[in-house]
């Protein structure tokens, strides 16, 4: 079975994110990956989610985490037994599917124990002092193992203990030796041998087995009538119908009804830690409701995760999708600085120094020969000029203008009035629900030196709004910080038409004897011409801290 991929952005999606995620999955199945989708590792914002309305895109598949569960990991349907099969019927399942294990479950598909083929060989093998002698089975399940017809008597549900002796000698030898059993617990095997038939019958045995086919006279079948004597004939010979008799026993005799469950939502290594570390040989695996959905055993753990991961507009595991270090990652595309852990295998690493994702993504469009559709053009020219703040950002690259000729011409849009009709619509505090969502919208966490950062941005029309809110943001700004054990946390409000941020910070209030921009009051500076996160802010933030 092919793995399902999924492209997919950081955490805190912004509209690079998730433009690039649609756009290069759109590309890999343009390219014959059939088994490609798009994803998204948080909620969009609201100017994300205002370009997929505009464009008519339906937000992406959410991954809230992407740990391999125990679901992922389990082989459906299950092979499963009965508690009232035959031990014969066990076999027979064990054999046909090459399992080592059967998960046993009610008529409500409650699992009630488990069966192992190990463990059954061993029970049935050393079973009791006389193993040769004793048949723990119903006369149903005695006729179904040796595909008998009933010649007397009854078909009798009820599982009875019965001793088994092969009637192949004189009539006095055959007499003298069942002479200390109970007749009602005996099972006599014989083939044409009247007089034997004769004796079992005149001692009102519980069950006279005729082998081979062979007939039973009329006078005799009246007689076990007579008696209450049940007779069953068989085609098979006696050896083999005493060898099948034996596995007429219940498979409930065998049942261990005590076995290790586990829930399929629950994550693969809570498995794995109860089959390598637990002596658990084998664990039932149930779903919500509690009927069965699967075994697992040791081999399970050998099983590849079902889906990979393709990694834009990031590269660190910090800001990806909760649970990405323990899935596959087969690309990485991306345009910030290298974070990236290492690969056991070589993949595909695709960075450049761009303003945009979307960049890159359409780069690539173009170097296959290939023109992509309206719609994708569009919502990768929207990547790019939110990106860019409409090609104003100290990020943008001839590379990130030359991409927006390409795809507004496609697109059928002018690269201004669409770029101004994203950030009007979508800019500012109030598209958010809180102060707090709105820092959180936007907010990445940043290693300087040996400190971590967080650090948000909000692009705005004019500052008035920011400074109506400024003391709910700065107390959110410090809530977060104070959660996340964040030294410095801050907020970037920059203002895209005269490229000026005002930086609210909470943390490391020593950084205002060395920042190097005006300090307008306290935690709040302005920094004029400053518009990117990554190339501008951070950099600087390295220089100041690393001189305190």
């Amino acid at each position: 079975m092919e793995k399902q991929i999924y492209v997919v952005g950081h955490r805190n999606p912004d509209t690079d994110s998730i433009a690039s995620a649609i756009g290069y999955a759109d590309l890999k199945k343009r390219l014959g990956a059939e088994n490609v989708s798009p994803a998204m590792a948080g909620t969009p914002n609201p100017q994300t989610r205002f370009i997929l309305e505009r464009l008519g895109f339906d937000p992406p598949k959410y991954l809230a985490d992407v740990h391999p569960k125990v679901s992922h990991m389990l082989s459906r349907p299950p092979i499963t037994a009965r508690p009232d099969m035959t031990l014969k019927e066990a076999l027979e399942l064990f054999h046909r599917h090459t399992v080592r294990v059967l998960p046993v479950i009610d008529e409500r598909d409650l699992p009630v124990g488990m069966v192992s083929l190990l463990k059954l060989s061993e029970k049935y093998l050393v079973a009791g002092s006389d193993p040769t002698r004793n048949v723990n089975a119903s006369l149903d399940g005695l006729a179904a193992c040796l595909a008998g017809t009933f010649l007397a008597g009854r078909p009798d549900s009820r599982l009875e203990q019965l001793h088994l002796f092969i009637g192949a000698m004189l009539e006095e030898s055959f007499s003298s030796r069942i002479a200390g059993y109970d007749p009602c617990s005996l099972l006599i095997m014989t083939g044409d041998r009247r007089s034997i038939q004769e004796a079992a019958i005149e001692r009102r045995v519980r069950l006279l087995v005729i082998t081979g086919g062979l007939g039973v006279d009329d006078d005799l079948l009246a007689k076990a009538r007579e008696n209450g004597v049940t007779i069953l004939s068989t085609a098979f010979d006696t050896a083999t119908a005493a060898g099948l008799a034996k596995l007429a026993t219940p498979l409930s005799t065998f049942v261990e009804t005590k076995f290790s469950q586990i829930g399929i939502g629950e994550p693969f290594d809570h498995l794995r830690l109860r089959l390598l570390r637990g002596g658990e040989s084998a664990v039932i695996a149930v779903e919500e409701d509690g009927t069965l959905a699967g075994i697992a055993t040791k081999s399970t753990l050998l099983a590849p995760v079902p889906y990979a991961l393709i990694l834009v507009d990031h590269n660190e595991l910090g800001q990806a999708v909760p649970g990405a270090e323990s899935v596959e990652i087969l690309e990485v595309i991306d345009h910030h600085k290298l974070g990236n852990p290492g690969s056991s295998l070589p993949i595909t690493f695709l960075t450049a120094p761009v303003g945009s994702t979307c960049t890159i993504v359409a780069s690539l469009y173009r170097e296959r020969g290939l023109v992509p559709d309206h719609g994708i053009a569009a919502l990768l020219l929207a990547g790019i000029l939110s990106d860019t703040v409409i090609l104003r950002s100290a990020t943008t690259t001839g590379r990130d203008k030359e991409m927006v000729t390409w795809l507004e011409e496609i697109a059928g849009l002018d690269h201004g009035l669409f770029g101004r009709e994203i950030f009007s619509a979508c800019s500012g505090f109030a598209p958010h629900p809180s102060p707090e969502e709105a820092i959180r919208s936007d907010f990445k966490h940043f290693t300087i030196g040996s400190t971590l950062v967080g650090v948000g941005q909000v692009e705005v029309v004019g500052f008035d709004e920011f400074h109506a809110l400024k003391e709910d943001l700065r107390t959110a700004l410090k809530r977060i910080r104070t959660e996340e054990r964040l030294p410095l946390a801050g907020l970037m409000v920059t203002d895209i038409y005269t490229e000026t941020t005002l930086f609210l910070v909470e943390g490391m209030n020593q950084i205002a004897h060395v920042m190097g921009y005006p300090q307008l009051e306290p935690h709040l500076y302005e920094l004029k011409g400053v518009m990117s996160r990554k190339k501008q802010l951070i950099p600087h933030l390295l220089k100041v801290l690393t001189s305190l």
